[in-house]
């Protein structure tokens, strides 16, 4: 392993968890713009039904429209699984396609087979999916941005290379969480502790919806709600922030 990374607890607690609380509870700590830090509306869950996907990003490059300068079809596919060694975790495989658009599809079921089988915990890609019925049957979570029924030329071109997905630069060992809401980064310097705030973040937006549950709400007491539910944010906020500073 490249690093230190999170303890199994850490990584199963991120896992109880949707990306859109993962997003919030990183805003919290001040690190980046509001707008930074996710991938956008081109990467969508293959398989929305599946529980979240956590890992630490195995990078490459995929080319299709040609073949590959070797010759032959998934030849560097040894050398890409060799290199889930290099990050500190569970490892998930991101793909940027280097056609644009996409020509072919740049996974299916014996890439993902192959990827589970030494440990991965899903896959994302700037490119297409096919095999979908079959990936789905592994429960092994994918992204995309859409689908295509062929691999043409399909290969891989570089390993272990910061690359582009979905608008956000993803670096090998880049901390990856992701459902059917799409594929956000969490920053590994913070990740533990955005690990054990979700829960005091999600008890806050709970008091507004049990104050909805209970029926006959008014606006006034919507507005009272609000309040705590921001009063008990805020004090987290300004925990967290001050344990950085620490």
């Amino acid at each position: 392993m490249s690093q230190a990374g999170l303890s199994q607890a850490d990584l199963n607690l991120l896992r109880q968890y949707d990306t859109p609380t993962i997003c919030n509870v990183v805003e919290i700590f001040a690190l980046q713009s509001q707008t930074k830090g996710y991938m956008d509306g081109r990467i969508r869950a293959c398989f929305p039904e599946m529980p979240p996907m956590v890992g630490y990003a195995v990078t490459a490059t995929w080319r299709a429209a040609f073949p590959a300068p070797a010759g032959g079809y998934m030849e560097t596919f040894d050398a890409q699984v060799a290199t889930f060694a290099d990050v500190p975790g569970p490892p998930v495989v991101v793909f940027q396609d280097m056609n644009t658009p996409p020509v072919a599809a740049s996974f299916g079921e014996i890439m993902c087979a192959t990827y589970q089988a030494f440990g991965a915990q899903g896959l994302v890609t700037g490119g297409s999916a096919r095999d979908l019925e079959q990936v789905r049957a592994l429960g092994f979570p994918a992204f995309s941005d859409g689908v295509n029924p062929s691999h043409g030329y399909g290969h891989i071109s570089d390993l272990q290379q910061p690359v582009q997905v979905g608008g956000l630069t993803v670096r090998p060992g880049t901390l990856l969480h992701g459902d059917a809401n799409g594929v956000t980064a969490i920053p590994n310097a913070i990740a533990a502790d955005v690990a054990h705030a979700c829960g005091e973040y999600v008890a806050a937006e709970d008091i507004v919806l049990n104050y909805l549950k209970q029926g006959n709400p008014t606006p006034a007491g919507l507005a009272q709600a609000w309040a705590q539910a921001k009063a008990q944010i805020q004090a987290l906020t300004e925990r967290v922030q001050a344990k950085r500073k620490a």
